[in-house]
This record gives C-alpha cells, structure tokens and sequence, in this order.
C-alpha cells in the first residue's frame, strides 16, 4: 500500500499530498464539491502550504489557520482544530486536510500528532506530519518520542538537506497509501507507455511527484548513510543540540537576555529585554540588535516574531561548528548588546 520518494522539496510534498487528499475526498463528495473543502494547520505551519492550497485551488477563505498555543511552545492546541473543524460541519463544508508540523520554523514547536491523528481519522480527514527539520533529530531514540502518533498519519515529510549532512536537494516523503498519490498525479501518453510500466512490475516515480524527470537524489543520501552510519549521524545531531544546550545556557547567564521558548532541539530563541523606557516592547532594539550582528561579518542570525515580541533565532546546524564557534558568537551578541542599550 504504501511507500517512499524523495521530493526536491518540503514545498513539494506537501503539494503532491494536498492534491491526493483533495481528489480522494472530492471522489467520494463529488467533483463539485472543491469550494467546499477546508484545510486546517497553525499560525506556525510553514508558509509552503499556503502555497499548495492556492496551487490546489483551496477557496483561501477555506483555509483555517488556527491561533497556536503560547503557553506550549506554540504547538497548535488539538482542541482549537476540533472546535474549528465542528464549525465548519455546522456550516456544510467538508473537513478534509490537517497539516500537523514537528520542528515548526520560528520556535521548534511539535504538534500532538496523537491527538491531531485521532481527529483525523473520526473525520475521514487526510494528516500530514511536516518534519523538514527537526525529522532528522528522530535518528536518535531519546527524540524519537516527538513522533508519538506517526502510525495515524497518511503522510510523513523530513529535509535530508537540512539536517542529515545531505546536500540540496533531498526531502523525502513517505504516504501510507501511495494510490491516492498515484491517481491523482497519474499521466499515460503513448509516447511514455512500455511493458514494465503497463504490467506493474516498476514503480513509476513520475506518478507521484509534480515533473517527469528526476534527479537520481537517493545517491547521495545512500553514501551518506554508507560512509557515516547510524551512530556517527546519531553523534552528529546530538552535538548539535549540546551546543544549542550550552548557547542556551549563556543566554540564561546574561540578565540582559532571556530565552523566549523552551530549546527542544539545536534552535534558540531568545531575545535583549526592553528597557522601561521601551514603547515597542523591545521591537527596535532586538532589530538592532540583528541587523548590528548581520552586518558584523561576524556571524549571522535570524529572527521570527511571537505573541508580538520580536525574537532573535540562534540555531545550530554546520557540520564544522564546535565549542568555540558558539562561545565567539556569543561574545560578539554581549558586545553589540551593549552599545544598543548605551545608544537606546
């Protein structure tokens, strides 16, 4: 029934996904029935599923996107997609796809897929669980945890590119029913038509992706499992999350700072504390801040903004980071945090 392909992207996963849970639900509704089909993910999915709604012809005022919980590192609350989910059965529109996320982009945050999976299925809804980044972490048992629940989900997606020493592009997708991705994105011209083909005894990896040609990326990833195997890509991604673990710690040793939401994997998402004075809540200065680091030359960071603080993303993800790597960029955010406060 199921099976594995590596897609170029996260972007094209999802899509691919989308479109095989549309056209299911729209065989059993009627193919009339696509203004009435709802998605639903947080206020933390990444923005790739906008995108496949607006190419799947989603209605982009049937997409709900659910406030996430702050109080639990802004994972989306199960309860917030029931309630919205029972809304739109009031109003006769049909329930059909739930993109749950592990390792959400701006603070790490895991989705409860147990409780999201039992949603789903009472629903007759398609899940998809994106792990572009933190799907890598899970080669570890004591991460493993995080995808408590993976066996309700009709879709799995994690970014070999991003955090498993595979360069781009290498995301792989797996379905628990790959007919619904096959009837959906199948095409037969004469001019492709052969015998394997025709009596089923090859996979036809064109059926389930978005081109026809692909590039031959599961090379690649094989040397890399070759050449490093399960325990040093283990030891790998556990020192990344030690030196998050100790950047997160000089956060915490600085009281100028603080750590904005628990660390769970090799991301840090702290911020500088506004002073009294501060109208913005600290907005301008940890822009400051940033911009200060990013023009250094020095090191680079990124920001994300939640619950309308402006926060600055530290994460650790380079093969030749060490100890000492961390501490220099620590050292550099010290010095510039204090000429912003002396100039604010």
């Amino acid at each position: 029934l199921g099976g594995g392909v590596i897609q170029g992207t996260a972007s094209e996963a999802v899509l691919v996904v989308l479109l095989a849970a549309r056209d299911r639900t729209l065989r059993k509704h009627g193919k009339t029935s696509l203004e009435k089909l709802v998605v639903y993910a947080s206020d933390q999915t990444h923005s790739s599923l906008q995108k496949a709604c607006q190419i799947a012809g989603i209605f982009p005022e049937n997409v709900r996107v659910v406030k996430a919980d702050c109080n639990k590192n802004y994972a989306v609350a199960p309860e917030a997609i029931f309630e919205a989910i029972s809304t739109d059965l009031s109003s006769v529109l049909i329930p059909f796809f739930i993109c749950a996320t592990v390792g959400t982009t701006s603070s790490s945050a895991v989705d409860p897929l147990p409780e999201l999976g039992q949603i789903a299925k009472a629903h007759d809804m398609w899940l998809h669980v994106d792990a572009a980044y933190a799907g890598s972490a899970c080669i570890c048992p004591e991460y493993r945890h995080h995808l408590n629940g993976i066996e309700e989900a009709d879709s799995f997606n994690m970014n070999a590119h991003k955090w498993f020493l595979t360069n781009f592009d290498c995301s792989l997708l797996w379905v628990k029913d790959r007919s619904y991705l096959i009837q959906s994105l199948s095409t037969n011209p004469e001019y492709l038509k052969n015998k394997a083909s025709q009596a089923n005894s090859v996979l036809d990896f064109k059926d389930w992706q978005i081109p026809l040609g692909r590039r031959f990326r599961s090379l690649k990833l094989w040397m890399v499992l070759r050449l490093y195997g399960v325990e040093n890509l283990q030891s790998y991604i556990r020192k990344h999350i030690g030196l998050a673990k100790y950047f997160e710690e000089l956060v915490i040793s600085d009281s100028r700072f603080e750590v904005v939401t628990p660390r769970t994997f090799s991301l840090v998402c702290f911020r500088l504390l506004p002073l009294a004075s501060d109208q913005d809540n600290g907005y301008k200065l940890n822009y400051g801040l940033m911009d200060a680091a990013n023009s250094s030359g020095k090191i680079f960071i990124s920001h994300t903004v939640l619950s309308g603080k402006f926060i600055l993303r530290f994460v650790v993800g380079a093969p030749l980071t060490e100890e000492q790597h961390v501490f220099a960029a620590w050292k550099v955010l010290q010095d510039l945090a204090t000429k912003q406060l002396g100039s604010s």
